[in-house]
């Protein structure tokens, strides 16, 4: 008999995690529509004494669900110091769904008088009205003992980082007002469209703060203009463990002046600028910041960088006597096969060879002199109008061409239309995934599998705005194309009118929709 009590209780705790003041129902899969299917979970809610975490992570809640768990959190009077781990938990729901659980269960923390350490709403895909859907939660002072905030692969965009920008400065000042400035530690907030408006507006908020031991937002569209501005808020928290700016574009003017920054930033431990195009300049000016500072440096990542073989030595030399250092990664760049073997020569040279990850994707030795800004392309240039005539003839050269090429292009385009209505007509073609794999080609967004986008000409986007124009193609894509067009994206600017034409097209076509 004492043996099946305690197989019950062990099934049960299995089922519903209890440990150190944690009540977790992580990753079960339950699909909590509405009050009566989480009858369960609001009475052990109700019953669990010293509640210090709630997880619900890996179920999928409905509003009613929401505020029926909620109703039970608000009696929670010893719900202080606590932990929400609420990360994928709308799978499936509309989007509209979304802001009003996330307003029922932050309304029920504030009545409870929680004093909030962990906030974890990754994987929630809620745009720009999931962050409103906490904004008052993050202004009020359940949030002034924040420590830490995720919001990794929300979908926030611009609309959304400026709203949690504003949130967090509020919450900052008014926490300091009362003599208990919030000081957030970890924020993280990778893959959510942030580009340089809501970079800044973050930076912000950061510089006000100067508290984060670790940042975490990579894989967000931002360019130099974004970088740089995070760069001087980093400057300000002197703590900084752990930046990771993974797969943006900072481009020389960035990557300098996030060296600039690190200069200051004794603490750091892990740098992950991979994928970032922080090309030769931008390498050297982290190489030397890296040799006069940095002392408990454990891990640097400057891989897919475009960075060539004297950069790389460069880098190599500044990790020397770097004690702490565990790892280096300068994968993907433009160094060559004597490049390569020079990079593990100067490692093995100063017995930090096996520190070196692997070289096998590296690029090759650039052909030119790609890594160069086109300013200085420009400067470079003594004749004017010689530079003049040179792009009246690619032009004239440019319409010649698609002159040449239009008859085979009607033809292609009969091709493309019976081939796409095909496809759209089947029930297992994935539309989404079609236009996404079509953005990367194109070169709009950047793809996780390393695929590298076609060279792009004219025609293509002739072909392309054709297609967004007929009945087959789904108003979404058209939205999704539309928005992705709209940015000033240089590897576009080479096909000229085809360019305009298409986007023109393409707010016609939404704004008729």
């Amino acid at each position: 008999m004492a043996s099946d009590i305690v197989a019950q209780l062990a099934d049960s705790l299995a089922k519903t995690g209890v440990e150190d003041g944690e009540l977790s129902y992580k990753g079960q899969g339950r699909k909590l529509d509405d009050a009566q299917s989480v009858e369960e979970i609001v009475k052990e809610i109700q019953d669990f004494e010293g509640l210090q975490a709630l997880r619900l992570e890996g179920n999928t809640v409905g509003v009613e669900a929401a505020q029926a768990i909620a109703k039970a959190l608000e009696t929670k009077s010893d719900f202080k110091v606590c932990r929400c781990y609420w990360s994928d938990m709308f799978t499936g729901r509309l989007r509209s769904e979304i802001p009003p659980a996330l307003n029922s269960l932050g309304d029920a923390l504030m009545l409870a008088g929680a004093r909030l350490t962990v906030l974890d709403l990754s994987d929630n895909a809620f745009g720009p009205d999931g962050v409103k859907g906490i904004e008052n939660l993050l202004k009020s002072t359940a949030c002034f003992t924040l420590q830490e905030l995720r919001l990794n692969n929300c979908g926030m965009g611009i609309g959304g980082g400026k709203i949690l920008a504003a949130s967090l400065t509020h919450c900052h000042k008014k926490s300091s007002a009362e003599a208990s400035p919030l000081s957030l530690k970890v924020f993280v907030a990778g893959r959510n469209r942030l580009e340089n408006d809501g970079a800044t507006a973050l930076a912000q908020a950061f510089q006000l703060m100067g508290s984060l031991e670790e940042v975490h937002m990579p894989q967000n569209g931002i360019n130099h203009a974004g970088i740089t501005a995070l760069a001087s808020a980093m400057q300000q928290n002197k703590a900084l463990r752990i930046l990771n700016l993974n797969d943006n574009t900072f481009t020389e003017k960035g990557a300098i002046a996030m060296a600039q920054a690190l200069k200051h930033l004794a603490s750091v431990q892990v740098i992950n600028f991979g994928d970032c195009l922080v090309r030769p300049a931008g390498a050297k000016a982290i190489a030397e910041t890296v040799s006069e500072g940095l002392p408990i440096l454990k891990e640097l990542n400057l891989s897919y960088g475009e960075i060539t073989e004297e950069a790389a030595l460069a880098v190599a030399q500044s990790v020397k006597g770097k004690d702490k250092l565990e790892k280096l990664d300068l994968n993907g760049n433009c160094l060559g096969e004597d490049g390569c073997v020079a990079l593990k020569d100067a490692m093995e040279s100063l017995n930090m060879g096996e520190i070196l990850g692997t070289l096998s994707d590296d690029e090759g030795e650039p052909e030119d002199d790609e890594d160069e800004d086109e300013d200085d392309d420009e400067e470079d240039l003594e004749d004017v109008d010689e530079e003049e005539l040179e792009e009246e003839e690619e032009e004239e050269e440019e319409e010649e061409e698609e002159h040449s090429t239009s008859k085979f292009l009607i033809i292609f385009l009969t091709v493309t239309d019976a081939l796409l209505r095909k496809a759209y007509s089947t029930p297992s073609f994935q539309g989404c995934s079609f236009v996404s794999s079509l953005l990367v080609l194109l070169g709009l967004i950047k793809s996780e599998d390393k695929v590298k986008p076609v060279l792009v000409v004219p025609g293509h986007l002739h072909a392309l705005e054709h297609v967004v124009q007929q009945d087959y193609f789904p108003e979404q894509s058209v939205a999704v194309l539309e928005a992705f067009m709209s940015r000033n994206n240089k590897i576009l600017e080479s096909c000229g009118n085809a360019r305009i034409t298409l986007q023109t097209t393409l707010q016609r076509v939404k704004s008729e929709s």
